[in-house]
């Protein structure tokens, strides 16, 4: 089989590369490459130069492609077009070219930001769809525009987890870069907001099982680790794994917002757009919870790594690397 990736050089992406290319599935894994292979380099896949917005190397891409894995997306930027451009206008695009290519089975990555926050109990996938942030409302518009696509003859599946965390990730790596340091960020009382957060591989898995069902429509699930956890849970665990006892340092929700604003604020003096800003401030100090109910009747998926195990993983990298 031959597999076409976008976003390959992402921290997902890669992660879901290296798993195709080591499966043995697949005789060839084509990723489309912008600029640089990133995290890619050195692994034994089949470079596609280009972008979104180059048709002639997505349908070189696509072309006598078995399955489409659209991983690519952006996560923050400054406005909604910005955001409506690169995960809604491109996956449409992406999409009509695969239907013109005869590639019917495609799996697409959203997250639970398109779902919205869960109130007390995870969210399912039928649940009102109730996004809190420009992200999230370009990808609950990505997904509307999937089904306005799909035809009898297309197989699409899509995928959406909460948090995503492990080795090359960027993000949630600044909490553990805080909590080297003796300073553990905690948004409320450190039981509540809890979340959902899912290890990189366990995602992959996901990811890699629903590209085996192959059933006509269009097939939603939450892919995610076992069970919540609440800040102080993750806190405790990170504690053990660096050997060392953290200061909580407690944030109102409101805190959250203001220091939000005047990250924004002063990172919009240098033209740059901050990961901590007041559209991720919004969504902070919610709860952000799913269930993986469907997907383990659906696709016998079952998340293999605890939070402990995941956690310790992720620092071991980040310490091999040098990030911590």
């Amino acid at each position: 089989m031959k597999a076409f990736v976008t976003g390959g050089t992402g921290f997902i992406g890669s992660h879901l590369v290296e798993a195709l290319t080591a499966s043995g599935n697949f005789e060839e894994v084509r990723c489309l490459v912008r600029n640089k292979e990133k995290w890619l380099s050195g692994t034994a896949f089949k470079k596609i130069s280009g972008n979104l917005q180059d048709f002639k190397a997505l349908e070189k891409g696509l072309e006598g492609a078995d399955v489409l894995f659209h991983i690519a997306a952006i996560v923050k930027a400054p406005t909604k077009k910005e955001f409506t451009q690169a995960n809604v206008d491109a996956t449409e695009t992406l999409v009509r070219l695969a239907q013109k290519k005869g590639v019917r089975n495609i799996v697409i990555l959203s997250s639970l930001a398109a779902a919205g926050p869960s109130a007390g109990s995870p969210k399912k996938e039928d649940d009102p769809m109730e996004p809190k942030s420009m992200y999230g409302e370009s990808k609950k518009e990505m997904e509307a525009k999937i089904h306005g696509l799909a035809t009898s003859k297309d197989s699409i599946k899509i995928i959406r987890p909460p948090a995503v965390y492990g080795p090359r990730e960027d993000q949630i790596y600044s909490f553990f870069k805080a909590c080297k340091y003796g300073i553990c960020p905690i948004i409320g009382d450190g039981n509540n907001p809890r979340v959902s957060m899912v290890y990189v591989t366990d995602l992959v898995n996901g990811i890699l099982k629903a590209a085996q069902k192959t059933d006509t429509g269009v097939h939603t699930y939450f892919i995610s680790g076992e069970g919540t956890h609440s800040w102080n849970e993750i806190r405790a665990v990170t504690n053990r794994v660096l050997g060392k006892k953290t200061l909580p340092l407690k944030i109102k929700p409101n805190w959250v917002r203001k220091v939000a604003g005047v990250v924004e604020n002063t990172a919009s003096l240098f033209g740059v757009y901050p990961v901590i800003n007041k559209e991720k401030a919004n969504e902070l100090i919610l709860e952000w919870t799913c269930s993986n109910d469907k997907a383990e009747n659906e696709l016998n998926y079952h998340p293999q790594t605890s939070l402990a195990e995941g956690i310790s993983r992720t620092i071991h990298w980040y310490k091999l690397h040098n990030w911590l």
